[in-house]
């Protein structure tokens, strides 16, 4: 069965996550991503992260996340002057280009919208940067924590007075699901008009609907004060007596009603909106959840039909049961060894699961793009002696 996306071409210019995230979920659903990748950019990430001298090491290290798979790859530096025509091709070529660079480095590399557009006017060109690609701080750069400190998220976000780093990435998936959603919008547009677009996706915009439910509640905007440090009745994480945490999430009061009779407080019910009395329960139900270890107290709110949950660590969470059933949890070859992802986070009626490739080498299948663009085995070396490909030779192909 043919793919939705199958027959679409995107150009993978992105580095991170927030850019990387809209070829993943497009790679999966079908489409031909190609990675394009800097020579100078794989330096500076093996300056950054280290450099496996094994070869079997380095393909498992690039294999492994879930964001780089079902690409192909080609290196090739943008600022060499005798690659201007393989880059042109490239770009005639393509439905969609992503990229994450600061604001203003792909026109110096002869790669800006203007550029392209004038190639492709049917490109639909995604950029996804710190701040957007307009406003005052659209020169500024930063990663995860500053654009959700920026977005007014980071000093609400772990439910304390006093703000921290988060330890998951939030700002980068949230920009790149907005890019994603946002390219398919624009492919949605340029099947009705013909042309292509710019999309700007910043990822403190990205970030600041995580206050949606804040601001709607509140009056005006001052009224949507940052946590105060304290627990109130609509939910917690609790210590076990084996250990291991809980989380409960019983904020409606028939949820709470269910909860403290569970747990044998039934009196709590009517204190719910009483906040002088929440110190002295929270201390309470502290005490009572050490009591008894997690797998208990998991039985008997199941029972009760609230909403309780393990608290589970990265490795038992992606290969819980439920991960499994729901197609999250992926193991790929990658020669004598495997690798372990993320699945597709939605799902499609009538279709089967995608298929899952996880990331080769750069450069891995550089030939077969050369061969479809059109350029023959004396152009390739051409290009390679002129210093095109930096140092990463293509395949056998």
């Amino acid at each position: 069965m043919m793919r939705p996306l199958s027959g679409l071409r995107i150009l993978d210019f992105t580095r991170y996550l927030p850019g990387a995230y809209t070829g993943w979920i497009a790679g999966d659903m079908g489409a031909d991503v190609i990675r394009v990748e800097n020579p100078r950019e794989l330096a500076k990430h093996a300056r950054m992260f280290g450099h496996a001298d094994d070869p079997e090491a380095a393909r498992l290290r690039r294999a492994r996340p879930s964001y780089w798979r079902n690409r192909r790859s080609i290196v090739l530096d943008p600022g060499n002057p005798h690659g201007e025509a393989l880059r042109d091709a490239l770009i005639a070529s393509a439905d969609i280009l992503v990229e994450d660079y600061r604001p203003g480095t792909m026109a110096k590399m002869g790669l800006g919208y203007d550029a392209v557009a004038a190639i492709n006017p049917r490109l639909i060109y995604c950029s996804v940067s710190f701040a957007g690609q307009t406003g005052p701080l659209a020169d500024r750069a930063g990663h995860d924590p500053a654009a959700l400190a920026l977005a007014g998220v980071l000093s609400r976000l772990n439910g304390l007075a006093e703000p921290t780093l988060p330890g998951v990435q939030v700002a980068d998936v949230l920009a790149g699901a907005h890019a994603a959603i946002a390219v398919m919008v624009a492919l949605q547009q340029r099947a009705r008009t013909g042309v292509g677009t710019h999309v700007d996706v910043a990822m403190s915009d990205a970030s600041m609907p995580l206050l949606a439910v804040a601001l709607g509640r509140a009056e005006v905007p001052e009224d949507s004060l940052p946590p105060d440090g304290q627990w109130h009745p609509k939910g917690g994480v609790w210590r076990c007596a084996d250990g291991e945490w809980l989380c409960t999430t019983d904020m409606e009061p028939r949820y709470w009603q269910r909860f403290c009779a569970a747990v044998g407080r039934p009196d709590y019910a009517a204190l719910q909106f009483e906040p002088a009395a929440h110190p002295a329960i929270r201390a309470d139900l502290e005490k009572l959840f050490a009591t008894r270890p997690r797998a208990h107290w998991l039985e008997l709110l199941q029972a009760a039909d609230t909403q309780a949950m393990p608290v589970l660590n990265p490795a038992e969470a992606l290969r819980h049961p439920h991960a499994a059933a729901r197609g999250m949890h992926l193991r790929l070859s990658v020669g004598d060894d495997s690798v372990e992802q993320i699945g597709t986070p939605f799902r499609l009626s009538g279709l089967p699961q995608p298929e899952h490739r996880p990331a080769g080498l750069p450069g891995t299948e550089r030939d077969a793009i050369l061969a479809e663009l059109g350029f023959d085995a004396a152009a390739r070396d051409a290009l390679a002696a002129a210093g095109v490909f930096g140092d990463t030779p293509g395949d056998a192909a």
